[in-house]
């Protein structure tokens, strides 16, 4: 079964996510963002989600993780809980 690792920041709005998303392409830190806006509780270690199966997150979070490119902010993505921006490390 595949395996990656990603982080994620979650907030409440789309503007909000966008926001966060020009900011880190501004050159702000990912995982500094993350411990100030997040509202996961991932947000402790800078929105690391760790290693991740597929299932194991929302299926519109899990597309982001196994299908879209690596290493760049994606998003913002739509679920049940909010809106997030995510960023896959690696995949196996």
């Amino acid at each position: 079964m595949p395996v990656a690792m990603a982080r994620h920041i979650l907030v409440e709005t789309e503007a909000e996510a966008a926001a966060l998303k020009q900011r880190i392409a501004a050159g702000e830190a990912f995982d500094v963002l993350a411990k100030k806006h997040s509202t996961c509780p991932s947000k402790k270690r800078g929105g690391d989600l760790g290693e991740v199966r597929p299932g194991q997150m929302t299926k519109a979070i899990d597309q982001i993780i196994f299908k879209k490119p690596m290493k760049v902010v994606n998003g913002p993505v739509k679920t049940q809980f909010g809106y997030h921006l995510v960023q896959v490390f690696y995949r196996d």
